[in-house]
């Protein structure tokens, strides 16, 4: 029987499984424990997100060239993810699984399985003729490890070869240290101008064939009960994800135990509920922008890399890539003690091999940890659990109904030796720069009920709150400021307030920018416009466009005629997703009264002259609200060829004083285009509207 609004009853391993959809279509399932919701969780995601499910398995085993379509693309995308390898020791991972964990995950498989073995696969699989294998375990385990690397611990890389790019470039020390504050190393420009940067490990395509989320701009904040008019916490967070298709990458999800109450969001592959609340915690993640990525240089010929007591071999392992409608690519990938080599050591000269804290013995705590929260009562138990995630590195921010709030980061850092940032590539065959393991997960940042009675994340520098250094490029503060300043500005606060704050669309950063532009503004109607404008990124706001015209033409000036040229800038600013990332540190230089980037001018002659004739009403109005540093971020550019986006994918509040979570997605419950349920959210999450769970 298919899910539609009739109750399927499943059989369990502890008792009967029942699944049905509530009112808003969303799939409801009740058992008698864990291991049985995870089975009728398999169940219903083979229902409802078949097709998301097996093109995430077929992109991350590397298949898509054979089981989809032999395109380039497609080549690229396999080639990577056989290169990467992402799950190298299955066995031992497996193994390190608690025994109610693999359990869960075997009866996820399970679930998953028998809903394919009675009703097959969705239409557009049988037009590719695509007959898939069971969903196993390791299926599930590979996702995990993926899920925190792919668009989010590999963007610290692409800005780690951007420093390389500037430097073989000749920008100087002085206006790098500006961008990058955390960089503690002396610049060899002499090692750097060897090194032969390959093209991009991680093919661009992948950007728009990925199914994958990531919390990789987003705000989570909890408010302690001394703040709110019900006396309890206040959970609250929003994902900040590509929301420009369909359908929603989360599926919600209600589960309900005998003893628990369930609610949240899942991810089609997995079981267990990556953000949301059980009847005793909340929580909810932003990416951390930790530094799992370090880069070494090493010195190649002949097929070897260079070290003090002579040539050395490198391991190769050899990935055949089958090709639909064509002949198989064989692939031959080059790894050392490092890592991974982007380069062919047959061709003499100096390359990079890249190093990724959680490529060995890694995978099983992520599944230890987070499908062990439903057990958690208190928020010290969910941050002991929390923390032990190692691929996945997170800003968790949690509640419980104790009155208790509390934020844990997770992840695996590098143990780095003492003046290392991890910012810059360094020598392979110089041991010294080798780390000293992993930093102990206690002295990752974390809080505990702090005084000001509340806690915000949203991808900023949190460093502060440990006793190592995780970060050394965080985005900017902005949204986090802004939170925090609405906040302490509130008395008795409620759910309703907090969903007006996931629609505030003042900018901290506009206002500290125009504060120093605003009187250098010609006298013209569009400069008028701008002087009066309110600081806020509505669909309409003409002060916003003008904005943001001033804005990109200070960063052609200031960063392309002074040291990196502008068709650097502009391919940066409009066909990567850097510059949303990392803009904050650009915008340190551009609030500085002198600087290297000024070439000893001073801050408004620079500035002065060089605004654009404000060609902004050429885009249009933008019809995403908000921007890169409002809360609900709403940026629009290219990446990978194609128009994306930021933006709240997903957006829950949850007073703790109640067992209701009210939310909106951008999206629906199931990916079957033409069900009733396919967009059933999206006109709430459009206009503010917020459903209730319970």
């Amino acid at each position: 029987m298919k899910l539609k609004m009739n109750q399927v009853v499943l059989k369990g391993q502890d008792g009967r499984i029942a699944i049905q959809r509530n009112e808003h279509g969303i799939p409801v399932i009740r058992a008698e424990s864990l291991v049985d919701l995870a089975h009728g969780l398999g169940w219903v995601h083979a229902s409802d997100r078949q097709l998301q499910a097996f093109l995430t398995r077929i992109l991350l085993k590397g298949q898509a060239a054979e089981k989809l379509q032999g395109t380039p693309e497609l080549i690229a995308i396999d080639s990577y993810m056989r290169t990467m390898n992402f799950l190298p020791d299955a066995r031992d991972v497996i193994a390190q699984l608690e025994d109610g964990i693999r359990r869960q995950l075997e009866a996820y498989a399970q679930g998953f399985n028998s809903y394919i073995s009675q009703h097959g696969v969705v239409y557009e699989l049988k037009l590719l003729g695509y007959r898939p294998e069971p969903w196993e375990v390791t299926d599930t385990l590979i996702l995990g490890k993926v899920f925190g690397f792919i668009g989010l611990a590999d963007a610290q890389g692409s800005m780690e070869k951007l420093l390389i790019q500037m430097i073989q470039h000749g920008v100087g020390q002085d206006k790098l240290r500006e961008l990058f504050p955390y960089l503690t190393e002396e610049i060899d420009y002499d090692l750097y101008k060897e090194i032969r940067l390959a093209p991009a490990l991680v093919p661009e395509s992948l950007a728009w064939l990925g199914k994958l989320p990531g919390f990789r701009a987003s705000n989570n904040w909890a408010v302690s009960g001394s703040r709110t008019l019900s006396g309890k916490p206040i959970m609250c967070g929003d994902p900040h994800l590509e929301v420009n298709r369909l359908p929603a990458i989360w599926q919600e999800i209600v589960m309900v135990l005998p003893d628990n109450l369930l609610l949240g969001v899942t991810v089609p592959g997995s079981p267990g509920l990556i953000i949301g609340r059980t009847s005793h915690i909340a929580w909810s993640a932003t990416y951390s922008f930790m530094d799992m990525l370090d880069y070494r240089v090493e010195r190649c010929r002949n097929g070897q890399y260079w070290r003090e007591d002579g040539w050395k071999s490198f391991t190769v392992r050899q990935e055949t890539i089958r090709v639909k409608g064509s002949q198989p690519k064989v692939i031959k990938v080059y790894e050392n003690e490092h890592g991974v080599l982007e380069g062919d050591p047959y061709q003499e000269g100096s390359y990079l091999v890249l190093c990724w804290s959680a490529r060995d013995r890694c995978g099983a705590d992520d599944f230890n940890g987070v499908l062990g929260l439903p057990h958690a009562r208190s928020v010290k138990e969910a941050m002991g659990l929390l923390k032990r995630l190692d691929a996945a590195s997170f800003n968790y921010v949690i509640t419980d109904t104790g009155g208790n709030i509390g934020y844990q980061m997770s992840g695996r850092l590098y143990e780095r030796p003492p003046g290392i940032s991890g910012l810059l590539a360094l020598p392979g065959w110089e041991q010294k720069y080798d780390p000293k393991g992993f930093v102990e997960k206690d002295r990752l940042p974390s809080a505990y009920n702090p005084d000001e009675g509340f806690i915000a994340t949203a991808n900023q520098d949190l460093n502060h709150l440990g006793q190592s250094v995780p970060i050394n490029l965080p985005m900017g503060a902005y949204r986090a400021e802004r939170i925090a300043d609405l906040l302490r500005d509130g008395q008795k606060l409620t759910v309703e307030d907090m969903k007006r704050m996931h629609f505030d669309l003042y900018s901290l950063q506009a206002e500290r920018l125009m504060r120093i532009i605003r009187d250098l503004l010609p006298a013209t109607p569009n400069g008028r416009i701008l002087k009066a404008w309110d600081m806020r990124y509505d669909s309409h706001s003409k002060g916003a466009m003008l904005f943001e015209s001033v804005y990109h033409a200070l960063y052609r000036v200031v960063f392309g005629d002074h040291g990196l040229g502008r068709q650097v800038v502009d391919h940066i600013m409009q066909e990567t997703s850097v510059f949303n990332d990392y803009y904050a540190n650009l915008d340190a230089v551009l609030m500085c009264e002198t600087s290297a980037w000024f070439e000893g001018k001073d801050r408004d002659e620079v500035f002065k002259g060089k605004f654009p004739r404000f060609f902004g009403y050429d885009y249009g109005p933008v019809e995403l609200p908000g921007c890169r540093a409002t809360i609900p971020q709403g940026q629009i550019f290219r990446s990978a060829g194609r128009l994306t986006t930021f933006s709240p994918s997903y957006r829950f509040v949850t007073d703790m004083a109640t067992l209701e979570m009210h939310t909106n997605i951008a999206g629906g419950p199931t990916d079957r285009r033409f069900s009733r349920w396919y967009t059933a959210d999206v006109d709430n999450w459009v206009h503010g509207r917020y459903k209730v769970l319970k």
